[in-house]
């Protein structure tokens, strides 16, 4: 049987076809895999990194308080007493007294701004109060018998010229009777937190109408958010057609920004105030509330308040919280691409001295995006206020591109 030889050229050259096939589909499978991998692969977004946020520091109003009884003011949109002088006791309150007479039945007889309400008839019931109130030594307005006045008219009649006896007439035309009115008002001031205070009558003329200077800056509160009674408040004088034309008993009315709310007078308590008064800001309007108590007279009450009000609203004041453009925090991704988290907005807020500014920054993380894409917030805390301004890429982040992707392989797994 004869034998054959193999080519060794044949065969080496055969070999080497089988490694170069078999290179090739290596790679092309590799290439099929790898290729795919890579230029397909999802890239995670890019976390934020907050820069330090400068805020301003506010350094604490220098307030002149009244040296006798107590004192405290306050701020609408500020939340309970921004300062407060003297005794922390329940004091007497006398005709302030009137302004829970007032929001009482303004619950129980709601009035609407601009409506005059119900037409009261005027009966011997409210001679009799007229004629008691006279004898007690309380202020009052004359009873013309068989007349009728609007709700809006007795409120006048009690707040303006603080008008005892009308303050009983308010009392007993809405609850039917002073003992009904004590109730509703020990319910309402329950309601509303007014754990210190005590009403015995409508009035104000018992001494045992108390409160404390700071829960009177709430009761100022309410009454500047009631819009009937803000605005007989800030009125100078009013004619009650058949009644009488009265004055405010407010001598600080339209002074020194004041335009409220009530006097109250009587042996034990001295000269008291509830007060409200506003003042334009950095182009916001800052309404001041508060109370003083205990005023040796009418002129040293006024000059305290004015020192006090002055002193308080001095310590307002138009801070810069953010400048648009400001830099608040930085993107910075693996293939080199990078971009700034801006502020969208300037944003300036008058805050009351003293209180602390602590900033935030809520940032988005982000894969691509283009310049002036909202990435997130930066909140400013003003005291118990938040202050929100958008934040924005000030440059573009874009795809890292197929070349970067192929050669960072272990950047992408």
């Amino acid at each position: 049987m004869q034998q054959t030889t193999r080519d060794p050229v044949r065969s080496k050259l055969f070999a080497r076809r089988r490694i170069l096939v078999g290179t090739v589909l290596t790679v092309a499978l590799a290439a099929g895999f790898y290729l795919p991998l890579t230029l397909l692969a999802p890239i995670d977004p890019v976390p934020a990194q907050a820069l330090a946020v400068a805020v301003p520091t506010l350094t604490p109003a220098q307030i002149s308080f009244p040296l006798y009884g107590a004192a405290a003011v306050g701020a609408i949109g500020y939340d309970g007493v921004l300062a407060s002088f003297g005794s922390t006791e329940a004091l007497p309150i006398a005709s302030i007294t009137k302004i829970v007479t007032a929001l009482v039945s303004l619950d129980a007889r709601p009035l609407a701004l601009g409506e005059t309400g119900p037409e009261i008839a005027l009966s011997e019931v409210d001679a009799q109060f007229y004629r008691e109130q006279v004898a007690d030594g309380g202020s009052v307005v004359p009873v013309v018998d068989g007349a009728t006045i609007s709700q809006y008219a007795m409120l006048q009649l009690m707040l303006l010229p603080s008008a005892n006896n009308y303050a009983e007439s308010m009392a007993n035309w809405a609850f039917g009777s002073e003992e009904a009115f004590l109730t509703a008002a020990r319910s309402w001031l329950d309601t509303h937190g007014f754990a210190a205070t005590t009403i015995t009558d409508p009035t104000g003329i018992l001494p045992s109408n108390v409160s404390t200077a700071t829960e009177l800056v709430e009761l100022a509160r309410l009454a500047v958010e009631n819009p009937v009674i803000s605005q007989i408040a800030a009125t100078p004088s009013a004619e009650i057609p058949g009644i009488a034309i009265v004055e405010n008993t407010n001598s600080l009315l339209g002074r020194d920004g004041v335009d409220g709310i009530k006097t109250g007078t009587l042996d034990e308590a001295g000269y008291c105030l509830l007060f409200s008064a506003d003042y334009v800001v950095g182009g916001e309007t800052v309404t001041l509330i508060g109370a003083a108590l205990g005023g040796p007279d009418r002129p040293t009450l006024d000059e305290s308040i004015s020192a006090l009000l002055a002193g308080t609203v001095a310590g307002f004041q138009s801070v810069e919280l953010v400048k648009a453009g400001q830099p608040v925090a930085e993107y910075e991704t693996v293939w080199g691409d990078d971009s700034t988290a801006v502020a969208a907005e300037s944003r300036s807020i008058v805050a009351w001295a003293g209180s602390s500014i602590a900033a935030l920054v809520e940032s988005e993380p982000v894969l691509y995006g283009e310049a002036g894409q909202d990435v997130g917030e930066i909140s400013f805390a003003v005291g118990t206020r938040i202050v929100t301004v958008p934040i924005e890429l000030d440059s573009k982040i874009a795809d890292p591109g197929p070349w970067w992707r192929l050669s960072n392989p272990f950047a992408l797994f």
